[in-house]
């Protein structure tokens, strides 16, 4: 095997369809790893994938039935705070790409602890087992805006200290800072990418998007937190696999890469975008509780990768926004058993109140 990103960390080893490599994707049947993963090999053609996932709360094996049988995919079942598993599934890969992550806001409110194991302790078993196995392999930590805190004027640049406002930023901001150190210390080759809110196929419906689309298409009030005036800046899922995949390439060690797409959208406008595109009545709108710590406006200022590294969004946010209603839509199939109560509820964050 050619060891294709051993030297990756200067940008001057760029992979091309016929150079083989072999990468371990972590948390590949979540929404963002599983479009990665599809990005991937899609792309490439002599390209080796290992999938490892623990099928937790964030994960689903239908996300990536599409590719199964491509004698390229590899799934290994299970959990990357497990450092036997990790030990053994990093000697032989020459990549390394983290997106296993507990990533909701308000389960990280209601049970920090789950989201403390896997985002922080999870990355620090992976660096571990990469610096005692397998010291050249080149890992992409794929970490949040929301570290960042909010932004209540400008936009964050990667020279801003993280501020995180609850237990989900905190454990990703933890994770970073660990990928970060062991850059210095031990030397391993690590990039960093903070992207802002994603959307696309396959997101689970407790996510804003999905949960707005699932709740109008069954005619039920599409809650809004507090005043609904939050604002997000939007990337389509596929821009953002372009952006970690050209860190991937490209990315220096022990640099962080702002991704965002400069679409910012207050919450209760994004709901009345769906609304509209679906023919359903803003009266179903209605407004409810704010979570705790409830961040006003997150803003990333994405011209270092663009410089850097070439990377730039190429999908609208209307037209992605069009066509990720149709896919909901036109699969039912894939959502429904995943749209309960639970998950659909208004305050996620207050389980008990769940009726």
């Amino acid at each position: 095997m050619i060891h294709a990103l051993a030297n990756l960390g200067t940008g001057t080893t760029p992979l091309t369809s016929e150079t083989h490599m072999k990468v371990l994707v972590t948390g590949g049947l979540g929404f963002i790893g599983s479009n990665f993963c599809r990005h991937m090999l899609t792309k490439y053609a002599d390209i080796e994938l290992v999938n490892l996932d623990k099928i937790g709360i964030g994960a689903n094996p239908a996300n990536l039935h599409d590719i199964e049988n491509d004698k390229r995919y590899a799934f290994i079942k299970g959990d990357i705070c497990n450092p036997q598993l990790i030990d053994k599934a990093i000697r032989n890969v020459d990549a390394v790409v983290n997106i296993a992550a507990e990533t909701h806001v308000d389960r990280s409110i209601a049970d920090p602890n789950m989201f403390l194991q896997n985002n922080t302790v999870g990355t620090f078993t992976l660096l571990e087992a990469m610096r005692k196995h397998n010291h050249k392999a080149k890992l992409v930590q794929v970490s949040t805006d929301e570290v960042y805190g909010e932004a209540l004027e400008g936009s964050f640049t990667e020279n801003d200290p993280p501020n995180p406002s609850n237990p989900y930023s905190a454990s990703k901001a933890a994770a970073d800072m660990f990928v970060l150190s062991y850059c210095k210390t031990y030397g391993l080759n690590a990039s960093i990418t903070r992207c802002t809110n994603n959307f696309g196929p396959y997101q689970l419906p407790e996510k804003l998007i999905p949960k707005t689309i699932i709740r109008a298409l069954r005619n039920l009030h599409v809650p809004i937190y507090g005043s609904g005036t939050n604002i997000r800046d939007w990337i389509y899922v596929e821009d953002h696999c372009e952006a970690v995949d050209a860190v991937l390439h490209k990315g220096k060690t022990g640099e962080v890469y702002n991704v965002s797409a400069g679409n910012e959208v207050m919450n209760v406008e994004i709901a009345k975008k769906i609304l509209s595109i679906l023919k359903k009545p803003e009266s179903l709108i209605t407004f409810v509780e704010d979570r705790p710590g409830h961040d006003i406006r997150y803003s990333l200022d994405s011209s270092k990768i663009r410089a850097q590294l070439g990377w730039r969004p190429k999908f609208s946010f209307k037209q992605s926004l069009e066509s990720t209603i149709h896919w909901y839509v036109e699969n039912e199939q894939w959502w429904a058993p995943l749209a309960t109560d639970t998950v659909l509820h208004p305050t996620p964050w207050k389980p008990s109140d769940v009726h």
